[in-house]
């Protein structure tokens, strides 16, 4: 059987969602994080030590600013009122990209990431203002200042993922077949699942369903 420690899932469909079932793309993203409570739950049941989630893009900030608005809200507000349970559960929160926010959730964010720094259950990490490209960009920057080796293993380590490992499943759910630069580095020998269900009807069976076919498939790596 395959090692399992990281998951990391494109949450798409929320809008859809919302749209088809409440007439509102903001309910759609509203439900998506009863999903998520539910996902972070069987992550914990099945001793997976890392789940990355795309919670918005760099692209993202293309949406109406009324959707964009109110996506940061809900965050802000889920942070505040989850964040003591999260710590009490030994979930460490970390995010990925550049935080360039209002100064009240710039400041939740931070205090989230100090608050459960040394937690050791499960890392969260949430891609926030997030994208692939310019996070190799940025590491091969640092690596040009300070002088060093352009190889794969320095840029490794200067990308917003250093330290953590690359994910063994990539999840994307909405029925839509592409990677939206999204860990395109650090996906090289991932294993990919599109699902056709909107994120917030995805459940645990299908998480299970996937870990499980997983866990069978049999991982070359370039050999035989």
């Amino acid at each position: 059987m395959n090692p399992l420690n990281h998951v990391a899932i494109i949450m798409d469909g929320n809008g859809r969602w919302g749209l088809k079932n409440k007439n509102s793309r903001n309910a759609g993203h509203k439900k998506g994080l009863v999903t998520l409570e539910k996902i972070i739950e069987e992550t914990i049941k099945n001793n997976i030590k890392f789940l990355t989630l795309y919670t918005f893009s760099t692209e993202n900030w293309k949406r109406p600013e009324r959707e964009i608005r109110y996506l940061f809200n809900l965050l802000q507000t889920f942070l505040e009122k989850k964040i003591k349970k999260l710590n009490r559960n030994n979930i460490k929160i970390k995010f990925l990209g550049k935080k360039k926010f209002g100064k009240k959730l710039n400041t939740i964010l931070s205090n989230a990431e100090k608050l459960t720094k040394n937690n050791n259950l499960l890392q969260v990490n949430l891609a926030l203002n997030y994208g692939s490209k310019s996070e190799i960009i940025n590491s091969i920057n640092i690596l040009k200042r300070n002088n060093l080796l352009i190889n794969e293993n320095n840029i490794s380590k200067n990308l917003y993922t250093k330290n953590i490992p690359d994910p063994n499943i990539l999840i994307r759910t909405g029925n839509t077949h592409r990677l939206s630069n999204f860990l395109l580095w650090q996906i090289a020998y991932t294993e990919i699942f599109f699902i056709n269900k909107l994120w917030p009807d995805f459940n645990e069976n299908d998480f299970l369903k996937i870990i499980n076919k997983y866990k069978n498939i049999k991982r070359n790596f370039g050999n035989i």
